[in-house]
């Protein structure tokens, strides 16, 4: 008896998935557990579990396609499982051969529906809309037409680009020489969205982006002095994110708009902070949440950050970890970025970006002297923050990380 493999409930308000790899082959023996395909949304990638042993049936779904939460992924045929095929496979694929040939004599004689290989969503939407999928430009692999694709196509009036909706004009053709040392690969889901959602931001939100710089002596000679003693007691190394989490908390309290969001004709304000701190990993950018950030102390932060860090170069980054945030902090630093504009990470009005620490002159009580000065940029939907509160909200955070002992008084 077969049994059936379906698209597992990917989380909250995510609806369909990419077909990303098949670990097995029809014929492979796989055991119960077992990573049978990996299925990319449009924030995590998540591997589906064989639910049985057994032997790997037909594939229903290829590398490349898009299908929706409970689609038919395929089937898992009882036998042998957890190690080698069945015994008896040589044979069975010589005595199924022949059948293998009968369906080629058919095609002398009737062609293939029209329809044949396209996904049953592809399907249902062009029966719906009247669109016919074969004159949509494919985006999936071997150039299959997805429902993105349909779903361009009806919005334009029945066709699509084969570009992605993230390009701005077809690609030109390369000089052959060019072309030979080109290699062309598919956008991950991940990547497509981040490409997606970054650019409806920027067409949506009014941004714009204050600056200032801070002195970061006093969050450095904290550190220095006591590093060793919180990674005893903690078990986590004590790093500047902490401080500037809680710095800016205290700051979104003084400036409740930069912790709000549009929605129609309304502003939401948020009486909590889920603090996103932006992490990069292979395959893209993700940005878990440190949820009521404002309940945590520097340690917690600290530990909650490194877990999600793991989390993310292990691939283990679950939906829930990534969602609800209300603000979020970007540190361009870490990679060297001296000053940036980073962009709002919709439907939040404001998002902080941290820089590399540089040593400069500044002037200090009249005298010239060389601090460890960082950049501070905040971006921010003009439509909600008015320019007062900007600057407000982030000299309220310089404040807090020139002076830590602000953070302690609650001032």
């Amino acid at each position: 008896m077969a049994t059936e493999i379906r698209v597992p409930t990917l989380g909250e308000s995510v609806t369909e998935a990419t077909i990303g790899k098949w670990f097995k082959k029809p014929g492979d023996a796989v055991s119960a557990d077992e990573p049978l395909v990996e299925l990319e949304t449009d924030k995590v990638t998540v591997e589906v579990p064989a639910p049985a042993a057994g032997t790997l049936g037909e594939i229903a779904v290829q590398e490349g396609e898009t299908v929706e939460v409970g689609a038919l992924l395929g089937s898992i045929d009882a036998g042998a499982g957890g190690g080698s095929a069945p015994a008896a496979k040589p044979a069975e694929a010589k005595a199924e051969a022949p059948k293998a040939s009968a369906p080629a004599e058919k095609v002398s004689d009737k062609s293939a529906p029209a329809d044949a290989g396209q996904a049953p969503s592809v399907r249902k939407l062009a029966a719906e809309s009247g669109v016919d999928p074969a004159g949509v430009s494919g985006t999936g692999k071997d150039n299959r037409v997805t429902k993105g694709d349909m779903l361009a196509a009806i919005a334009t009036g029945g066709a699509a680009s084969a570009a992605p909706a993230t390009s701005a004009a077809p690609r030109a053709a390369s000089a052959p020489d060019d072309a030979s040392r080109e290699e062309r690969v598919r956008m991950t889901k991940l990547r497509q969205t981040i490409a997606r959602r970054l650019k409806d931001a920027q067409n949506s939100a009014a941004m714009l982006t204050t600056f200032n710089d801070v002195d970061m002596s006093a969050v450095m000679d904290l550190r220095k002095t006591y590093k060793d003693v919180f990674e005893k007691k903690h078990g986590v190394k004590l790093g500047f994110m902490g401080f500037f989490v809680k710095a800016v908390i205290s700051a979104l309290k003084d400036v409740p708009a930069v912790n709000a969001e549009i929605d129609g004709t309304d502003l939401i304000y948020k009486n909590y902070y889920h603090i996103g701190v932006a992490v990069g990993t292979e395959k893209g950018l993700v940005v878990p949440v440190v949820r009521d950030a404002d309940l945590l102390s520097v340690a917690g932060v600290e530990k909650a950050i490194g877990d999600f860090g793991r989390k993310a170069r292990d691939g283990n980054l679950k939906l829930e970890d990534m969602q609800g945030g209300t603000f979020t902090i970007s540190n361009g630093g870490v990679y060297g970025s001296l000053m940036s504009t980073p962009i709002l990470n919709a439907p939040q009005s404001g998002i902080l970006g941290m820089h590399r620490i540089e040593e400069r002159p500044v002037v200090k009580n009249g005298q010239i002297v060389i601090r460890p000065m960082m950049y501070l940029a905040l971006s921010y939907d003009h439509r909600i923050v008015d320019g007062k509160e900007a600057v407000t909200f982030l000299v309220r955070v310089k404040e807090a990380i020139e002076d830590p002992t602000r953070l302690v008084m609650d001032l």
